[in-house]
């Protein structure tokens, strides 16, 4: 997996699952509804690209990655304007 190659390993993923924030939603993206979530843990800040199967009841990891701190407010919330 990509995530890997970003060094956020797959428990820091999922001890962080209690704590995030939902910081873009994309209700009409191409296959399923997702959202773009905030998180952390072990002061490690990093996004997961969540995608909602509401007819299987599941949710899929798209991506996760760090944010960018060029494309990203200081709160790594908010995108920059451009």
């Amino acid at each position: 997996m990509r995530m890997e190659n970003r060094f956020i390993s797959r428990q820091r993923i999922l001890s962080s699952i209690d704590r995030f924030e939902i910081i873009e939603d994309y209700p009409d993206d191409k296959y399923l509804p997702s959202c773009l979530v905030f998180s952390m843990h072990e002061n490690v800040t990093f996004h997961i690209l969540f995608a909602l199967d509401v007819q299987y009841k599941n949710v899929r990891i798209v991506t996760v990655y760090r944010p960018d701190p060029g494309i990203w407010e200081k709160d790594l919330k908010r995108r920059k304007k451009s």
